[in-house]
């Protein structure tokens, strides 16, 4: 770690809120439905914290994936725009793809799927339609879950490639920009203890995955990129088959900025999703 990350914890930061869980006694689970039986959408209880977020630019070159569990790349895509899904599919992924091979030095990358967000203003995530911004601290995979990604969506090779080394990355972009609205905040996966994560069920209507939600703890530190623009990126490991002290897990969460003036307008970005695979 170069000097000028080990003393970024002096360094100023703007103070916003994050939600973390409440510690819970029954195991978490989320619907991404409107469930039977008047049951809550979720039984997580939100714990919001002020917390310090710095700005990660002036460091952006000195982070990486197998060490802070983010990293930031410059990247013009050639997409013309994001409403057409077929498009995103035939230029966005190949061009997610070719980049994460030349970060990562990764045998083969698989692009599997994508969201788009929108932000609508006092709108829930999932409700009609419309993905939000998801204002939860919580990392996409698990331990287990991550492992069942790779079978589930390359049944055929998938205990080989878990011979191997397997990541699940995210990339993540404006797609309209400057973002002063909802940026997305990520934990240094250095200041995260796996006491911290806590798994929760995502129930689908026809299946349930799995994803951590995270506790408070003030030994977290919090990162993220002002006003960012459409050609720069956030790569975000939520999961690494690797044990070796290599970071695997990223706590991430959308926040709203307090020093954002009032007429920004609303966040919208892409993430894409992506297999990394290393042969054994």
């Amino acid at each position: 770690m170069s000097t000028a990350m080990a003393g970024l914890a002096g360094t100023d930061a703007l103070r916003a809120v994050l939600n973390y869980v409440m510690p819970a006694g029954a195991r978490l689970r989320t619907y991404t439905y409107d469930p039977p039986g008047g049951e809550p959408r979720s039984n997580a209880i939100p714990d919001p914290r002020e917390v310090p977020i710095r700005d990660l630019r002036p460091f952006a070159e000195e982070v990486s994936l197998d060490e802070h569990g983010f990293g930031v790349v410059r990247h013009r895509s050639s997409m013309p725009g994001y409403e057409d899904e077929t498009a995103i599919r035939r230029v966005a992924y190949p061009e997610a793809a070719r980049l994460l091979q030349e970060v990562t030095g990764a045998d083969r990358v698989h692009i599997f799927d994508h969201t788009l967000r929108r932000r609508v203003p006092g709108q829930e995530d999932r409700r009609g339609g419309q993905r939000q911004p998801v204002t939860r601290v919580h990392v996409d995979q698990t331990e287990r879950s991550g492992p069942q990604r790779v079978r589930d969506l390359l049944p055929d090779e998938a205990e080989r490639l878990l011979r191997g080394r397997v990541q699940i990355i995210n990339l993540w972009r404006p797609i309209r920009g400057p973002v002063l609205d909802a940026p997305l905040a990520v934990a240094d996966a250095r200041s995260v203890s796996p006491e911290d994560l806590v798994p929760s069920d995502l129930v689908y209507p026809d299946r349930a995955g799995e994803l951590y939600y995270a506790r408070y703890n003030p030994a977290h530190r919090w990162f993220f990129l002002p006003a960012m623009p459409p050609d720069e990126m956030l790569l975000l490991k939520c999961f690494d088959s690797a044990t070796d002290g290599r970071a695997r897990f990223v706590p991430h969460s959308a926040f709203i900025d307090p020093t954002a003036p009032a007429d920004a307008l609303p966040r919208e970005s892409i993430e894409l999703r992506a297999l990394v695979v290393h042969r054994a």
